[in-house]
């Protein structure tokens, strides 16, 4: 393994600690509203707090950049990107399906990656260049050549309703072409579970880069394609992405250009 996906595996794993604490207790979460729909609570922070100390303390001088945490400036060639609870709503709630997310950029391109689901003990890991894993076991994208058949994967604009109209031709389009629809709650799952081949395919709109930031690598790595709405190949800067195989992929584009 990669020392320095090492170092973040261990941080996911420190942080899955604090969360699974907290969703056993789930008494005294302090529950914050960040925007509309957007919710934080007291274990987000402790698990962002939990990762970036594990990671300081191999490397003090790199950048970090969290969902909750904002930006800590350090060396720029090294940038740690980090949600510490995907799905938080899910978590609030008591719906087992949440992920820790972390990926990290060396010059601008993604290059190690960990998607950790605490509860069910899944850890996806990547590194660039040498495939993605879920506990130590190599896993494949799909392969599904058209959408037909196909199990996708994508969220509602529950963060800007306003756009509820023009998401909802291009999902009508999708779900009549494809097998079945599933929305979970937690972007990086999605990506992870399009690496290992559960979902055939993925889309959304609205995207943080700490959202999606370690499932796309866990996605490339994988054999699968991501690009954003348009087919361009930076979803962290367009905050749009579509992930799946080649011939999947292709087909959301054509519904969601």
């Amino acid at each position: 393994m990669h020392p320095m996906l090492n170092i973040a595996v261990r941080a996911a794993r420190s942080a899955g600690n604090v969360i699974a604490r907290g969703f056993e207790n789930g008494d005294d979460l302090q529950i914050e509203q960040k925007g509309e729909n957007d919710f934080v609570t007291k274990i987000d922070k402790e698990a962002e707090q939990a990762i970036i100390a594990k990671i300081q303390q191999s490397y003090p001088d790199h950048t970090f950049v969290g969902e909750e945490g904002g930006l800590i400036e350090g060396d720029a060639d090294f940038k740690w990107i980090i949600d510490p609870l995907d799905g938080t709503t899910n978590f609030i709630k008591g719906i087992p399906h949440f992920a820790i997310s972390i990926a990290l950029q060396y010059k601008g391109r993604l290059d190690q990656a960990v998607v950790f689901d605490p509860l069910r003990g899944e850890l996806f890991t990547a590194s660039r260049g040498n495939g993605a894993q879920l506990n130590g076991h190599r896993i494949r994208a799909s392969q599904a050549r058209e959408l037909g058949s196909t199990i996708l994967a994508t969220a509602f604009p529950f963060k800007a309703k306003e756009s509820y109209d023009e998401y909802m031709k291009s999902f009508t389009a999708i779900f009549a072409k494809s097998g079945d629809i599933r929305r979970g709650g937690s972007a990086a799952l999605d990506m992870a579970y399009v690496a290992a081949g559960r979902f055939d395919g993925y889309w959304e709109r609205g995207i943080k880069p700490w959202d999606i930031a370690a499932g796309e690598l866990l996605v490339r790595e994988s054999g699968g394609l991501v690009t954003d709405f348009a087919g361009g190949n930076d979803p962290l800067l367009s905050g749009e992405i579509v992930a799946g195989s080649p011939r999947v992929v292709q087909a959301l584009v054509k519904h969601l250009k």
